[in-house]
């Protein structure tokens, strides 16, 4: 009998029983299995909120060109009818504007599965109809992604590849500086699927050692209850200005490596003069110690503590999405060089710990194959995060890591395997450009935001109802993961749906390769044996991989020191920088002439901070969740059961809430000049006392109400800031932001997110 198995980006899971009694069961060999999995099977059989048939937006079939986009009513219609009408519209605009008019929009975390990635089947579906325009770095760590060539000549994947492995930081860090804190929490998930959760566990270990672990962050909870651990409650922000003022400190009392500067690092010497005071500002402990809401003798202590301990700099992904995001990566990685640890085993900089489960995991990193997704002729595209700026300003010109580049004007955007209606900042701009292109086509497999503002839906099924592979290159498992549960309604997978469509605009035999479902899979398995044969051992035939469940790569332990090769031997291992070294001072940079991104670390006010907030504004700060991942599984019971009032909750501290007259268990309105949302109150005293937590994900539900068009389910982009971290990256900034709170005293709107749009009889 076979072994029924499956995986998601929370984990995998061994499949029990059936029909109500059938159980997900984490692996047993899982240290810290993820919380989000609890909910995953009553978010796919819920019939509430999942497409059941293809449906056309009513107002599009009347001709209203977008204006209804953001509230109408749905007429649903046959797949042959409907796919007929979206390869018209996408044949339409091709002839009449050319596909760059057409915007191809999705994110990877769809599924796990390695052959129905959305994002994957629909790049290959646009590229082989003449391509399409398309968005560039991630929400996730745009910043990063851009500033790291630039400062180690490595993208972020190198680097997140190559982070200092875990057992070597609990042999050998004594002091882990955790900017952004180490969070269980987010460590719940990984791009591509996982099969275990060990961040918390190599924490305890380490600090079991004896590693000091210092929690930079407004919330307590960013760090697990460790020994020798201590929180710094600075305020958002600030962060880069305390990594400079430490850095002052380790300049200014002769506590930093000379050598290694000389020898792994170029500009230090015009970093060192900026911290210094070259401009007139010292970047001194008591320079910093306002801006931080810190004692500026608690930051020469800390300085002076790093100075004697083995040391590694840990930044978070969630430090980046901010005003001036590159700057902490930057900063950070300056910290640490001026220390001179890096290329040590366990310590010297890291980026992303904690931030997904499998920066620092110490198996080894195999290549698998994957579907081609073609080549794209249209070589346009946009910052993921300006999408609502590209659909608003046509023509429009922007700067971008050193190019002066113009915005395309989209005709229509294909979206599969995302929700920006849960990621974008400023919901309620995102509206109004939402409304601008032609026509838009979804593929969902839930009515999220998204799919209720497409004009053509085309409803795909959930990992569950399908046969995949998870097939990570990071992870030590390769999963089979079985399909135990019936599609719903009438979904279909994506790669069908897109067959379907593709075979209309004549290119079907291309996309599909004469290979069904099933011959894909074969032929994926078929590469993976030829990859793990090169690699020294051998899988089994598919049949009996799928009958198993699960392969466990054998000897997949393998530890890295990130750049410490180079370390070793700059001459003989120079980065691919443009000195080949680490860059403290980037010529390249310093060349675009940006206001606000110099060619050095340096600390700029934020666009929005408590440090001059008025009227008691609180600084926002938009989590990740436990309960899901992003906006996944918000319909599912465990997310369900996580809410007040049917809507996400939010956390303040005690004094802060009363303060304002709130009490445990209330609904506050949290608003700004952009919108407002609304979110059940609970109190934690681990935190600081001018901030307010409200987690992502919760499906937007934008309402007319006394108090304007607000999210009454609590998702906080409605009042997040839409603005690039810098001409530099362009990536969101999410964490830059200030709400006012008070409750909410009126009628309590229903929330209606969680339910499918009206469906109406077709004229």
């Amino acid at each position: 009998m076979a072994n029924r198995m499956t995986a998601a980006h929370w984990g995998a899971y061994r499949v029990t029983g059936a029909g109500d009694a059938m159980r997900l069961e984490p692996l047993a060999d899982d240290p810290a299995p993820s919380r989000v999995g609890k909910g995953w099977l009553s978010a796919a059989r819920d019939p509430r909120a999942r497409i059941q048939r293809p449906a056309v937006r009513k107002g599009w079939l009347g001709g209203d060109k977008g204006a209804a986009r953001n509230d109408d009513a749905f007429v649903e219609m046959p797949w042959d009818e409907v796919l007929d009408i979206a390869a018209g519209e996408m044949r339409r605009v091709i002839d009449t504007h050319g596909n760059g008019a057409i915007y191809g929009g999705s994110y990877g975390w769809s599924s796990a599965g390695r052959f129905h990635h959305a994002q994957s089947q629909m790049r290959r579906f646009l590229n082989l109809a003449g391509g399409y325009v398309a968005a560039r770095d991630t929400y996730s760590h745009a910043a990063g992604e851009v500033i790291l060539p630039h400062i180690t000549g490595l993208t972020n994947k190198e680097v997140e590849e190559g982070l200092t492995s875990w057992p070597l930081i609990a042999e050998n860090c004594t002091l882990f500086l955790a900017f952004g804190g180490v969070s269980g929490r987010t460590a719940q998930i990984a791009a591509g699927g996982t099969s275990l959760h060990e961040v918390d566990d190599w924490m305890g270990k380490a600090a079991a050692r004896g590693m000091k672990t210092v929690c930079v962050s407004p919330l307590r909870s960013d760090l697990a209850d460790l020994p020798n651990a201590r929180w710094l409650p600075v305020r958002p922000g600030s962060d880069v200005a305390l990594m400079l003022a430490l850095t002052h400190e380790l300049f200014a009392n002769g506590w930093h490596d000379e050598a290694f500067l000389k020898r792994c690092t170029s500009g230090w010497e015009r970093f060192r003069d900026h911290v210094m005071g070259g401009d007139g500002v010292a970047r001194t402990p008591d320079w910093a110690a306002p801006l931080c809401d810190m004692p500026a003798d608690d930051i020469r202590a800390l300085a002076a503590e790093m100075a004697r301990e083995r040391v590694m700099v840990s930044v978070t992904w969630g430090m980046q999405r901010a005003d001036h995001g590159e700057q902490a990566v930057w900063a950070g990685l300056a910290l640490a060089a001026v220390l001179g640890q890096i290329g040590q085993p366990g310590t010297g900089f890291g980026f992303g710990y904690g931030s997904t489960t499998p920066p620092g995991r110490a198996k080894r990193f195999i290549s698998w194959p994957s579907v081609s997704q073609g080549r794209n002729p249209v070589r346009d595209f946009i910052p993921v995060a300006r999408i609502s700026d590209m659909l608003l300003n046509p023509g429009g010109t922007y700067r971008y890591n050193g190019e002066e580049r113009t915005y395309p004007d989209i005709k229509l955007v294909c979206w599969a395997g995302g929700n920006p209606f849960h990621h974008h900042q400023d919901l309620l701009k995102l509206e109004r450009a939402w409304t601008r292109p032609e026509t838009v086509i979804v593929n969902d497999h839930s009515w999220t935001a998204t799919a209720r503002r497409a004009d053509i839906v085309l409803p795909s099924t959930v990992a569950l109802e399908r046969e995949d592979i998870m097939i990570n290159r990071r992870d030590p498992s390769l999963i089979f993961m079985s399909r135990v549960l019936e599609p719903m309604g009438e979904a279909r997978d994506d790669h069908a749906i897109f067959a379907g469509l593709a075979e209309r605009l004549g290119v079907g035999e291309a996309f599909t390769e004469g290979r069904d479902v099933d011959g894909w899979m074969r032929w994926l398995w078929s590469g993976c044996q030829s990859v793990a044969q090169a690699e020294g051992f051998a899988l089994p035939d598919y049949e009996s991989f799928r009958a198993q469940g699960r392969f466990t790569i054998p000897d997949a332990d393998e530890t890295r020191v990130l750049f410490g090769d180079f370390v070793a031997d700059p001459q003989a291992n120079p980065l691919p920088s443009e000195s080949g070294k680490l860059t403290l001072f980037n010529e390249r940079i310093a060349a675009m002439g940006l206001d606000d991104c110099p060619g050095h670390p340096a600390w700029m006010p934020p666009a929005e901070w408590t440090m001059n907030a008025i009227g008691g504004a609180l600084h926002l700060i938009s989590q990740q969740p436990d309960t899901r991942l992003h906006s996944q599984l918000d319909n599912g019971d465990e997310a369900a059961a996580a809410k007040l009032h049917g809507r996400e909750v939010c956390r303040m501290h005690p004094e802060t809430a009363a303060a304002r007259g709130l009490s445990e268990g209330c609904v506050v309105l949290l608003c700004n000049k952009r919108g407002g949302c609304l979110a059940g109150l609970r109190l934690d005293e681990a935190m600081r006392r001018d901030v307010v937590v409200l987690p992502t994900g919760a499906w937007a539900d934008l309402q007319d109400t006394a108090q304007g068009r607000i999210c009454v389910h609590g998702n906080p982009n409605a009042v997040t800031l839409d603005k690039g971290t810098s001409a530099l990256a362009q990536g969101n900034i999410s964490h830059t932001t200030l709400v006012w709170a008070e409750k909410w005293t009126g009628p309590l709107p229903m929330v209606r997110a969680l339910d499918a749009p009206p469906l109406v009889a077709r004229d």
